[in-house]
């Protein structure tokens, strides 16, 4: 298991699982509250996390935001004794989960039926294996736009942002640390038949992200935080992306050969998902 890391004396987060699609999971400690990002795909990866703090001494949160309604954030809801926050649209995605089951049965129908992805079915297949014990729980507080909370000493703002992995994506701003937890949202969106990215929503969301001053950045599934050049370079890839897909009308190898240059694989990847995206 990945141990607790402590970023800044007010933000300490515990890294991914890629076996089981455990993203991470922060806490930002106030002088009066502790808020939890994210509460994990399962009701163990929670209580690891709260298990991680105690041992740390680092002051147990009193409140969780979510980032997104993907199963792998929500999940853990079940496990925490205080309230949870999200936009109003993730209530409203969660909500629908009430009625599912979760055998093996049930996602594979739903794999077949197009409602469920297969490797968010294998990945819940992992973390639970032989017991499900899966209670949806609907956060008790929703926002529309922004919500900003006041921890004692330390500022989070909840701001929703969008983009194609989940159109509900909230982002938190720590303010005085110049942290910028993304969540997925820079991430391309996986539930359609091929993983795309859109050119009008990627340059929409990049240009909302580049309105806060932070030094930091925080992606769910990276192994450790980015620095704003390694953050930049990343912006920089999609944003050229977007455009040159829009210049050369979704043309592949037209927009290889706009970045005159030998890509990386996943470089080569970012590409094909705006192609995707502009077919569609």
């Amino acid at each position: 298991m990945h141990t607790l890391k402590k970023l800044t004396e007010r933000f300490w987060y515990l890294p991914p699982v890629s076996e089981t699609d455990r993203p991470i999971l922060g806490a930002v400690v106030g002088d009066t509250y502790t808020l939890m990002i994210d509460s994990g795909n399962s009701e163990a990866h929670a209580a690891y996390f709260l298990e991680e703090l105690h041992k740390h001494e680092v002051p147990l949160p009193r409140l969780a935001m979510i980032t997104h309604w993907h199963w792998d954030h929500i999940f853990g809801l079940s496990a925490l004794n205080f309230p949870s926050i999200s936009s109003y649209k993730t209530k409203q995605a969660i909500e629908k989960l009430l009625s599912y089951s979760w055998s093996d049965e049930a996602l594979d129908e739903r794999v077949r039926t197009g409602l469920e992805i297969e490797f968010c079915a294998d990945a819940i297949k992992a973390e639970f294996k032989d017991n499900r014990n899966i209670s949806i729980t609907i956060p008790e507080i929703t926002f529309i736009h922004q919500l900003e909370i006041d921890l004692g000493g330390v500022t989070c703002i909840l701001q929703h942002i969008g983009g194609d992995h989940s159109p509900d994506s909230v982002i938190v701003y720590i303010k005085e640390e110049k942290i910028l937890f993304l969540g997925d949202c820079i991430y391309p969106d996986i539930y359609s038949k091929n993983r795309k990215y859109t050119v009008e929503t990627t340059l929409q969301l990049l240009d909302k992200l580049e309105t806060f001053d932070a030094e930091t950045f925080i992606l769910s599934h990276s192994p450790e935080p980015l620095t704003k050049d390694e953050f930049n370079q990343e912006t920089r890839l999609l944003r050229s992306a977007a455009d040159y897909t829009l210049e050369f009308g979704g043309n592949l190898e037209k927009i290889q050969k706009a970045f005159g240059r030998p890509l990386s694989e996943d470089e080569q990847e970012t590409l094909e998902y705006f192609v995707n995206g502009y077919s569609d």
